[in-house]
């Protein structure tokens, strides 16, 4: 009951879609929660990427999953692909923290998890301190497709943990898109204000 709603998952044209326009055509985009410094949902996160606790990707998959099954908006969604992370960081945390979220969703919202359609190619420095210009730069070449035929045709929900810039996801995205039939939604946990 602590966590600050956004109300997002529901609503056309909100604040997260506005994020990718002009930048990345995204069918439909929301998050569940707002991250604000020294709330509840940072102390979450930190749990979930720097203290290994996975299960809590999990739990924040299942309360984003809730939202998603009970809106009509994303109904249209075929798979849910996690953002990836690149492998040396992957073994360095030991888990992807967007592919335990996205677990969790699959676990309350019967879709698919596809998390090796994709990969990141370049090891990237966190996001966190960097403008959005900086960011956008950073994330040029970062991924690409390497299975094409898992999400050819479909309708792809890309998930992450936090959304501040979008430049990340509109990396990834915009690999995705390249595969013929790709459609894209976009749901994270948190949206950062």
């Amino acid at each position: 009951m602590q966590l600050p709603e956004t109300g997002f998952i529901g609503v056309d044209g909100n604040t997260i879609e506005k994020i990718f326009y002009g930048r990345l055509p995204v069918q439909k985009a929301g998050s569940a929660f707002y991250f604000t410094k020294d709330s509840l949902v940072q102390k979450l996160a930190v749990e979930l990427k720097y203290k290994g606790n996975k299960a809590m990707g999990q739990y924040l998959g299942r309360l984003l999953g809730k939202r998603l099954q009970s809106c009509r908006r994303f109904e249209e969604v075929d798979v849910i692909v996690p953002l990836p992370l690149n492998p040396k960081k992957q073994r360095k945390r030991g888990y992807n923290q967007a592919e335990e979220i996205a677990k969790g969703i699959a676990e309350v919202w019967s879709r698919p998890v596809i998390s090796n359609a994709v990969i990141r190619n370049i090891f990237t420095d966190t996001q966190t301190h960097k403008t959005r210009v900086s960011r956008w730069q950073t994330m040029e070449a970062v991924f690409s497709v390497s299975q094409p035929l898992l999400i050819e045709g479909k309708h792809v929900l890309l998930v992450d943990d936090i959304i501040t810039t979008g430049a990340t996801l509109e990396a990834c995205g915009q690999a995705m898109l390249q595969t013929p039939g790709v459609k894209l939604s976009i749901a994270t946990v948190a949206y950062t204000i």
